[in-house]
């Protein structure tokens, strides 16, 4: 039975991920920082059922910073594959707080390739980047082999994660790499998310909870794709030989405004009757573009995203609809 240990597995992507191996027959290893939470976390479902946890799914305490202690968690555990999901998630707030940004992503990630570097037989290491670490980019779309230009904290702790996973493969010769993912949606995403907050929006407002939707920039273009392909994704990158860097994302751009319109629709309002612009809530160092070009991972894996957007935008709408039924 392959093992495989997840950092940031209450998360969407973990969750997904973790229920991805253990349909595949993996036994799964999952770092948690808070267990009180996991009553009512994405894997709830999974800790709560005994023919899984402590069987195939091994729920492990610990934290970033205690490096002494996330050794002999991972020393016991003796991992195939090694997923690196967690780490501070808001490019926006880590323009509040850079420090507790950088130490969480980038030191968090240093200390992992030191723990992997020691281990006798060492897992593959997959680290989940993102669209952040180019920033402003001078084309699009863009690519592996696209320079790293961050604009905010998130975007640089990201960046240095990336590079020292690209380090440790040509360095030590450790099967690192890393996935550099553009924006990917399912119900599981955080409210801090702008698709999450117009799906409950317009489902509440549908319900007649809510009376209007408060946005900034309505101008601002995302690649969106679906969480549990990109989860897939990360898997069959891991499975490469030798493993390498890749961008995972549709290729295609929508506007705030087209996603505003597609919900609305979706439940059969106007969006023109509940939509009102905020300027504050506009983020000062706004990515130009941001749209990958999946290219490499279609032709080397075989990958590619399945849920086309105005189905991504239902699926978020039809999941808060139900939460409220």
């Amino acid at each position: 039975m392959a093992r495989a240990f997840i950092t940031g597995i209450t998360g969407q992507d973990g969750s997904y991920l973790c229920e991805f191996l253990l349909s595949k027959g993996y036994e799964v290893h999952g770092l948690v920082h808070r267990p009180d939470y996991l009553p009512s976390s994405n894997i709830a479902h999974l800790y709560q059922d005994p023919k899984i946890h402590n069987r195939t799914l091994f729920l492990h305490n610990g934290a970033f910073e205690d490096a002494t202690h996330l050794r002999r968690i991972i020393m016991r555990a003796k991992p195939d594959e090694f997923y690196h999901l967690a780490g501070q998630s808001s490019p926006r707030l880590s323009l509040e707080l850079p420090e507790t940004t950088v130490d969480s992503i980038g030191m968090g990630t240093l200390r992992l390739l030191e723990i992997v570097r020691d281990i006798p037989e060492p897992p593959r290491f997959l680290y989940a980047s993102s669209s952040e670490v180019f920033g402003s980019p001078s084309h699009s779309p863009q690519d592996e082999l696209t320079p790293l230009n961050p604009t905010t904290p998130y975007g640089a702790a990201k960046a240095l994660s990336q590079q020292m996973a690209r380090i440790y493969r040509i360095a030590y010769g450790l099967q690192t790499c890393s996935v550099i993912l553009y924006n990917h949606e399912s119900p599981r995403r955080s409210a801090s998310f702008v698709t999450m907050k117009v799906a409950r929006a317009v489902a509440r407002i549908k319900k007649g909870l809510q009376s209007e939707l408060v946005l900034g920039s309505l101008t601002g273009q995302r690649d969106w794709g679906w969480a549990p392909d990109y989860v897939k994704g990360m898997w069959m990158i891991l499975q490469a030989t030798p493993v390498d860097d890749f961008v995972l994302a549709t290729g295609e751009l929508h506007k705030v405004s087209e996603l505003v319109e597609i919900a609305f629709a979706h439940v059969g309002l106007n969006h023109e009757d509940y939509v009102r612009h905020d300027a504050s809530l506009v983020t000062t160092v706004e990515p130009v573009s941001p749209c990958g070009n999946p290219a490499k991972a279609k032709r080397l894996l075989g990958w590619e995203n399945t849920t086309p957007f105005p189905r991504i935008v239902a699926r978020l709408i039809d999941s808060e609809l139900k939460k409220l039924n």
